[in-house]
């Protein structure tokens, strides 16, 4: 139903870890590390539809089923930034599906989960949902959406979050979450907070913190814009938030073995609507067996490069404390010849 191929994005191709907004503007800038030959590609799309879709949902769901109170929150969320980011997700995400969803202006449908809802986007709520088969509707089936965000929320892989500036005072919040698969950290925890706080956590912020005022100002007013993140992980789990069941990234008890370690890249982007006072910014993880990211020794080099480029707060931040030596070791022998699975 959708492509078959999961992008290779490798952001760490610059042989530096950086803390840094790093936002190449949607349409317009090249993407500089895209595809198995790391190619400059520009993108236009929010959202990512690919063959690890039921995944996706599964884990929402999942989550969903849960603690949706613990994924999703609203904190001063105005009727004008609401209306502005549901007209925004329900037509773009129609239009980029290739098809398989659709939106009339009062109805949005999704053939591959096999479900309608009546929406009003006005008053932000979810009036009617009729279900029917699909290809994964089987995946909802006992999914209950609340508003017409989350609804919208779960149609898409990519997690949600809504930006607000005061109109008057300036003050940025976070105004809204909708974060099913977080990487280790509380989406409740941000809601209601400035840019500075939200990402107070992350080691070597700071410059990034002190640019806030501007950050903001380009997102709501001069995107859309595409920036990535990036990380080694234990485990191909889409959800780690702290409340989620443990599994094996990040527990103590964990070593580095590189046939259970994965890349984890979050493709992120930013939509403003002046308007409305506010953007709109969507998280969506790619999982690679680590492996595959770094069969050329060309790249596995280049992220050796930037794992020692990073502070000790770096590290700790990253959860890499105890497996960075065996992580480094196996990334320098495959950097000398590229066999997978060198050891």
């Amino acid at each position: 139903m959708f492509p078959s191929s999961l992008t290779l994005y490798r952001p760490f191709l610059s042989g530096r870890y950086t803390v840094s907004a790093g936002l190449f503007r949607l349409g317009v800038q090249p993407v500089p590390f895209v595809g198995p030959q790391a190619a400059e590609v520009v993108e236009t799309h929010t959202f990512a539809l690919d063959n690890t879709y039921p995944a996706f949902v599964a884990s929402k769901a999942a989550a969903h089923a849960r603690a949706l109170h613990e994924y999703a929150g609203e904190a001063g969320l105005t009727p004008a930034l609401r209306e502005a980011a549901l007209s925004f997700l329900a037509h773009t995400l129609a239009a980029q599906s290739g098809g398989c969803m659709t939106w009339d202006g009062q109805h949005f449908g999704n053939a591959a989960l096999g479900w309608t809802a009546a929406l009003d986007l006005k008053r932000g709520t979810l009036d009617s949902l009729t279900q029917d088969s699909g290809p994964y509707s089987a995946l909802v089936a006992d999914i209950q959406p609340i508003s017409a965000f989350d609804f919208l929320a779960l149609n898409a892989p990519e997690d949600l979050a809504l930006l607000a500036r005061h109109p008057v005072t300036g003050a940025d919040f976070l105004a809204a979450v909708h974060v099913m698969s977080p990487q280790h950290w509380d989406p409740r925890d941000k809601l209601g907070r400035d840019f500075a706080f939200v990402h107070a956590p992350v080691a070597g912020s700071g410059p990034l913190n002190a640019t806030a005022p501007r950050l903001i100002d380009a997102v709501i007013s001069r995107g859309p814009f595409v920036r990535f993140a990036w990380g080694v992980a234990m485990s191909d789990r889409l959800d780690h938030h702290p409340a989620a069941p443990p599994d094996a990234d990040r527990a103590r008890a964990t070593a580095f073995d590189p046939d259970r370690a994965f890349l984890r890249v979050e493709r992120q982007t930013l939509t403003g609507f002046p308007a409305a006072h506010g953007a709109l910014f969507t998280i969506r993880p790619y999982i690679y067996p680590l492996a595959d990211a770094v069969a050329d020794p060309v790249h596995a080099r280049a992220l050796a490069a930037a794992h020692r480029s990073m502070t000790p707060d770096q590290v700790e931040y990253k959860g890499l404390t105890a497996l960075l030596p065996g992580l480094l070791a196996w990334l320098d022998d495959q950097g000398l010849d590229g066999r997978a699975g060198a050891r």
